[in-house]
């Protein structure tokens, strides 16, 4: 396996490029452009190959991952959508689950719906809970509420109709109608996006894959053309919210699911460090330059999740956010990141982001025109970054500027410009700290027993004060740490997700309808990758069950055993009482209890496909380099452990001798980030050029 591959992440401040030809690694970091991301993912492409000396007709595969999909639905920038439903049905959105998230917030703020209610049309067509068609779908009825949505300007229409997921016919039959009519239209459905029962769940999934569909269509259009007019003619694969990758094709169709595409390729890049480190528990923590993600890794694999909520009203607050039901690494991603604006609230407080100078115009230190401090600025006024080896020298800093820029803030809260700046730093630091705590606290576990990995451009600068925090005594940073995202890419495994409703009791499964629907699972996954060129042995093929006690609404995903009556259509000896155990496991493992008496039921079955594992991605991405001394000399440097300036020695992260051990206050610099070492921290760097830190205080 020695193809050339290339992984393109594109953040809101830098596109990270990582092109590998067998063991020969090249990195390229570009400015993102905001106003056209695929023009700054080919300019990072054009600069990878021309510093690898490379021709683009030579690479065999890209690996693309991009976050235009959240930033769509967070910006409310996506596309005019209609929605046609149910008749008696139109107001699903706006009624949502029909509760408050926090009682006691007497300034809630509620998502607003991605489609209006004067855009959604009701139709006259019923299917009952067990899928039998009560009145087939009217289809001049469709095409009537069609035109009329496209007189309001409507471009993308999504379609959700009642029990659907049992029984899609009366779906199928709008669509075909509206395709045949309308085929200048985007057409979604939610058998077809997201075929599981919740309705009001489901109707956001598809709006929302209807609102995101025209803008990532273009872009994948114009981005596969560039491409190919550089010259390149592999495959261009694009980083599902799984952690695995899928065709442009399949991407086009369902959008929604690329929602978590950028984060996902750091989740895997920590989940490798901490298999190659040896550490079976662990948090993965990437902060760019507009967010920070953070999720938790167990056995070598981030935690993944069958739904998830994106454009949160409320910070940390479960249910201020549109829920989203794809399969996706299970994160938390906040607005907090080098480009962070800090300024005074209204209640005269200092505050950092949500909001960002991202790439246009940035940090003040910059020189492209911000004018407002972000964490950046303080960061190079706490002399934790060299102003003349940004980017390895790319770019030059200006500490006057960032000076000017945090002078504005120093006075509104009567500091000193260096106060405020640690200030900054500290708030920023806490943000992401708590949001870390309530998401390790959701999922039951101690961030005491775990070990932190850090990545992103940002994150080395504030991991081990993070660390600290959360009480962790172990923080790990991989080599490459600032563009590890892209790293992760090319770890990343072709992979399909399939699922279907089928809602009964366990010991009242019908094993033979249950083996259908994994029949027709199957035929849709190998669909998708086979049509993405990947074959040979190494499939892997796993199958679960939502699970839950009846009455309840939340589910818990059991994984089954490969040789369960559910692929093989018939019932074995034993099949329900051991269905039942496994379920009882996990939920006693999620919930700390059991519920003695009461039935078990399955909602849902999923099967997912994965091709090979990627082995070719080498251990050592930079090795040492032969210098008389790892030691770049002393910077003045503000010491978090001591709250004061110190003198700290630089080093140069290259030349840094594997095995030997250091100490605090430090700071380590490569080309692409800056690890800070507080005075308490000693660490090493192991035989795969991970620095490991130990915080001592």
């Amino acid at each position: 396996m020695n193809d050339i591959r290339v992984g393109i992440d594109i953040g809101g401040t830098f596109t990270d490029v990582v092109l590998i030809d067998g063991g020969s690694v090249h990195v390229a970091k570009v400015l993102t452009t905001p106003g056209d991301p695929a023009e700054g993912a080919l300019n990072g492409f054009r600069k990878i190959l021309d510093s690898a000396g490379i021709q683009a007709r030579d690479v065999e595969v890209v690996i693309h991952a991009t976050t235009l999909v959240a930033n769509a639905l967070i910006e409310r920038s996506g596309a005019r959508v209609g929605l046609i439903a149910t008749a008696g049905f139109t107001d699903t959105l706006e009624l949502a689950r029909e509760k408050r998230f926090d009682l006691y917030d007497l300034f809630l703020e509620i998502p607003s719906p991605l489609v209006p209610p004067d855009r959604c049309k009701g139709i006259n067509e019923r299917t009952d809970a067990d899928g039998n068609i009560i009145s087939r779908t009217d289809v001049e009825e469709v095409l009537s509420a069609a035109a009329e949505l496209r007189a309001r300007g409507v471009e993308s229409v999504a379609i959700n109709f009642l029990h659907a997921p049992v029984n899609p016919a009366n779906e199928e039959a709008a669509e075909a109608a509206l395709r045949e009519r309308h085929p200048d239209i985007w057409i979604s459905r939610s058998s077809g996006i997201s075929p599981e029962t919740g309705e009001y769940e489901r109707c956001s999934t598809v709006a929302a894959n209807a609102y995101v569909q025209p803008l990532v269509d273009r872009y994948m259009k114009k981005l596969s053309g560039g491409m190919r007019e550089i010259g390149f003619g592999g495959r261009l694969s694009i980083m599902l919210s799984t952690g695995g990758f899928t065709t442009l094709e399949s991407v086009r169709r369902a959008p929604i699911r690329i929602v978590e595409s950028g984060p996902a390729g750091g989740a895997l890049a920590a989940a490798r460090v901490a298999q190659s480190c040896g550490k079976d528990r662990a948090i993965g923590f990437d902060m760019g330059g507009t967010t920070a993600k953070i999720c938790l890794i167990r056995e070598g694999e981030p935690e993944t999740a069958n739904s998830l909520e994106v454009s949160r009203t409320s910070r940390f607050q479960k249910g201020s956010g549109l829920p989203i039901l794809v399969p996706s690494v299970d994160l938390v991603e906040i607005g907090a990141g080098g480009g962070s604006i800090a300024h005074v609230n209204r209640m005269g407080l200092a505050q950092v982001g949500p909001a960002s100078a991202g790439s246009n115009p940035g940090p003040a230190c910059y020189c492209l025109g911000g004018t407002e401090p972000t964490v950046t600025d303080a960061n190079l006024l706490l002399g934790y970054l060299n102003p003349e080896y940004f980017l390895g020298g790319e770019m030059r800093l200006s500490v006057q500027e960032a000076e000017k820029a945090l002078e504005g803030l120093a006075r509104e809260l009567a500091l000193s410009i260096e106060d405020a700046a640690w200030g900054v730093h500290e708030l920023v630091t806490e943000h992401m700290a708590s949001a870390a705590r309530v998401h390790i606290a959701e999922k039951g576990a101690d961030p005491r027993r775990f070990s932190l990995i850090a990545t992103g451009g940002a994150g080395p600068a504030h991991a081990c004060h993070m660390a600290r925090k959360l009480h962790v005594r172990q923080v790990v940073f991989p080599p490459s740490v600032g563009v590890a995202s892209a790293i992760g890419l090319l770890m990343a495994r072709p992979r399909s997700d399939a699922v279907r409703a089928y809602v009964s009791d366990v010991k009242e499964i019908d094993w033979k309808r249950t083996c259908r629907l994994f029949e027709e699972m199957e035929a849709q996954a190998l669909n998708e990758i086979l049509a993405s060129g990947e074959k040979g042995e190494g499939w892997e093929r796993t199958i679960t069950a939502d699970m839950r006690y009846r009455g309840q609404s939340d589910t818990v995903a059991v994984t089954l055993p490969h040789e369960a009556g559910c692929l093989s259509g018939e019932r074995l000896p034993g099949e329900e009482a051991d269905t039942e155990k496994l379920f009882e496991d996990a939920y006693l493992l999620k919930f700390g209890r059991k519920m003695e008496g009461v039935p078990i039921e399955v909602a849902a079955w999923r099967l997912t496909l994965l091709g090979p594992r990627v082995e070719n991605i080498p251990t050592q991405l930079f090795r040492a380099e032969e210098k008389e001394t790892c030691s770049k000399g002393t910077r003045r440097m503000f010491d978090g452990a001591r709250r004061e300036f110190v003198e700290g020695v630089v080093y140069d992260r290259y030349a840094l001798p594997e095995g030997d051990i250091f100490s605090g206050p430090a700071v380590i610099e490569e080309r692409e980030s800056t690890i800070v070492m507080p005075g308490d921290a000693v660490f090493v760097k192991d035989e795969s050029g991970n620095i490991q830190a130990t915080l001592e205080g």
